[in-house]
């Protein structure tokens, strides 16, 4: 199952409302929570934590993508969070993040968390597809941007 696939509407929070890198964790936890992909939130919240801690997600061109392997998902699940403003992640090129791509996968599903992983990184290659998301103004704005 591909990003085009995984992204539903109720999992895209547009826009996030944090303003540094634990609350978009957060909020983007919470909200996959909500929508009943997350069974206990703080358990995955720390995973993700404790990632970050390894090395940030931040890649480059505003993109983050936090992720997490964790009992705490049945299956693979994709939220996005966009962020007006752009939020510091220690990215690599040193800018704020503003396109957020959170990850979480069961133990047993690394391949098509690592797809996942290179399917994102391919949409950074796309000036036309970031300034669509970026200018998004509501989630069926971003769905069609992965439709197209």
């Amino acid at each position: 199952m591909g990003l085009t696939e995984l992204i539903q509407k109720n999992n895209i929070i547009l826009p996030l409302q944090s303003a540094d890198r634990d609350g978009v964790i957060r909020e983007m936890v919470e909200h996959l929570a909500g929508a009943s992909y997350v069974q206990n939130s703080e358990i995955v919240i720390n995973s993700i934590l404790a990632r970050e801690n390894m090395g940030s997600t931040g890649l480059d061109k505003g993109i983050a993508v936090p992720h997490a392997r964790t009992q705490e998902v049945a299956d693979l699940c994709v939220g996005l969070g966009i962020s007006r403003e752009g939020i510091d992640y220690n990215a690599l090129d040193g800018k704020k993040s503003r396109l957020f791509f959170m990850i979480l996968a069961p133990p047993d599903q690394s391949s098509q968390h690592i797809r996942l992983l290179s399917e994102i990184a391919g949409i950074s290659r796309s000036s036309d597809t970031l300034e669509s998301l970026l200018n998004a103004e509501s989630p069926e704005d971003v769905l069609k941007v992965f439709q197209s």
